[in-house]
C-alpha cells in the first residue's frame, strides 16, 4: 500500500468548472491516461476549444503544468485541491448509500452536484457520522482529512492472466447502467472470482465469480472498469 501525503487546505474559492477540471486531470492521471485537450474534453463533455482556455488559467494559478507528450498534470497545490474535491465527492456518495438508502448506481450524479456546495466542515461531520470510511460504495479510496489517500495501483481485470484468483477492489462509478450490470452479476467490491480467460490479447474476459452457477464473459472495455487484487 502506498500513501501519498498532500495536506488538505482551506477552501480557495475555485469555481465549479475549475474544480471539475482538476478532478478530471487527477482521474485521468490516476488511470495512467494522458490528460490532453481531447481527453479532458471527452471526460468533461465539453468542446476541445474551451479546454485550452481553462488549462491556461489553471496553469497561471499554479494548479497545472504541462508535461511533454502527456498533456497536463497537477502541481502540488493542484493535487491538494483535487483531493479535497475527491474527498467531498466520495464522502457524499458514501453518506447517500449508507444513511439515505440510495442505490450505488444513483449516487455519482448526485455527488457531482453536491460536492461543489458542501463545506469541508459538513464533509467532516458526515464522515464522522459514518465512522470515517476509507472507501466509497464503489471501492474507491477516500482521502482522509490530512490528505492521505491509498494510491495502490491495483491491476485492471482485463490485465490479469488466466488461472489467477482475484478479489474485486473497486469499479468505475460514472455509468449507472454499467453499475447496475456489475451488481446484477455480483461484480462488486469484495467479490472473489477466478479468471478463466484473460483479456491480455484483446479478447473477452471470462471469469467464474464465487457463488455463480456459470462463467461470466465481458468485453475488455468493461473489464477495464474493474480494479482487482490478485490472491
Amino acid at each position: 500500500m502506498t500513501l501519498h501525503y498532500l495536506p488538505i487546505m482551506k477552501d480557495t474559492g475555485l469555481s465549479r468548472s475549475a474544480e471539475d477540471y482538476l478532478k478530471a486531470v487527477y482521474s485521468l492521471n490516476e488511470r495512467g491516461e494522458a490528460a490532453g485537450t481531447n481527453e479532458l474534453a471527452r471526460a468533461l463533455e465539453v468542446q476541445p476549444g474551451s479546454v485550452s482556455g481553462m488549462i491556461r488559467r489553471l496553469a497561471e494559478d499554479g494548479l497545472l503544468e504541462h508535461e511533454p507528450y502527456r498533456g497536463v498534470r497537477l502541481t502540488a497545490e493542484g493535487s491538494r485541491e483535487a483531493l479535497k474535491i475527491l474527498r467531498r465527492h466520495r464522502i457524499i456518495e458514501s453518506f447517500l448509500v449508507r444513511r439515505l438508502g440510495y442505490d450505488w448506481e444513483d449516487v455519482h450524479a448526485e455527488a457531482e452536484r453536491l460536492e461543489h456546495a458542501a463545506s469541508d466542515r459538513l464533509i467532516d461531520r458526515m464522515a464522522e457520522a459514518m465512522g470515517n470510511p476509507t472507501t466509497d460504495p464503489h471501492g474507491a479510496p477516500i482521502p482522509n482529512r490530512e490528505g492521505k489517500i491509498d494510491a495502490t495501483p491495483w491491476p485492471r481485470l482485463d490485465e490479469v492472466a488466466a488461472g489467477r484468483r482475484v478479489t474485486v477492489r473497486a469499479v468505475s462509478d460514472e455509468d449507472p447502467e454499467r453499475l447496475r450490470y456489475f451488481k446484477s452479476v455480483s461484480v462488486v467490491p469484495g467479490a472473489r472470482a477466478v479468471v478463466q480467460r484473460s483479456g491480455t490479447d484483446g479478447g473477452p474476459v471470462t471469469l467464474m465469480v464465487d457463488g455463480a452457477s456459470e462463467p461470466l464473459s465481458m468485453r475488455p472495455a468493461v473489464a477495464r472498469r474493474v480494479a482487482v487484487a490478485e490472491m
